[in-house]
């Protein structure tokens, strides 16, 4: 899909579910990297992902147009056009668009190290994430020397 075909399916989603039309320009973002679309307050012109269409298809990437012509509608109109006002949930119930999009990077996960250090005095393993000073700090039970044993991933 290009930007052409774009801008006259998000008119005829404005038409057909709206009831009214869309004056303004739909454009694909590649910048977009965490959410499926955008809306503009000054200049009204939407901005979508095009990795929402290609990974999780039309389905999904219709339920975002409809997201998004939810918050232009209701703001030209003057409403509540976020997504705490209870218009735009309304109306995006009325509509069927999707309230959050899929995530693209669903496998990712954050990697946490953890130091592993021991009392000297009274052997009791301390895990922690960030670095201790060793000649600063000692153990919390008995007030003994800490020693580091190994970084865990």
């Amino acid at each position: 899909m290009n930007q052409a075909e774009l801008q006259i399916l998000v008119k005829k989603i404005s038409r057909d579910c709206f009831g009214l039309p869309f004056q303004h320009q739909a454009v694909f973002n590649n910048r977009l990297l965490t959410t499926g679309g955008r809306y503009h307050l000054k200049s009204h012109n939407l901005d979508f992902n095009p990795k929402i269409l290609e990974v999780f298809g039309a389905d999904e990437f219709l339920g975002v147009i409809k997201h998004e012509l939810c918050h232009y509608h209701l703001h030209l109109s003057g409403e509540g056009f976020q997504h705490k006002d209870k218009e735009f949930k309304q109306l995006l119930i009325k509509v069927g668009g999707s309230r959050f999009v899929k995530s693209l990077n669903k496998n990712v996960k954050p990697v946490k190290k953890r130091m592993l250090y021991q009392c000297q005095s009274c052997s009791q393993f301390i895990y922690r994430q960030r670095k201790v000073n060793t000649q600063k700090y000692v153990c919390g039970q008995c007030k003994g020397k800490l020693m580091y044993i190994e970084t865990q991933e």
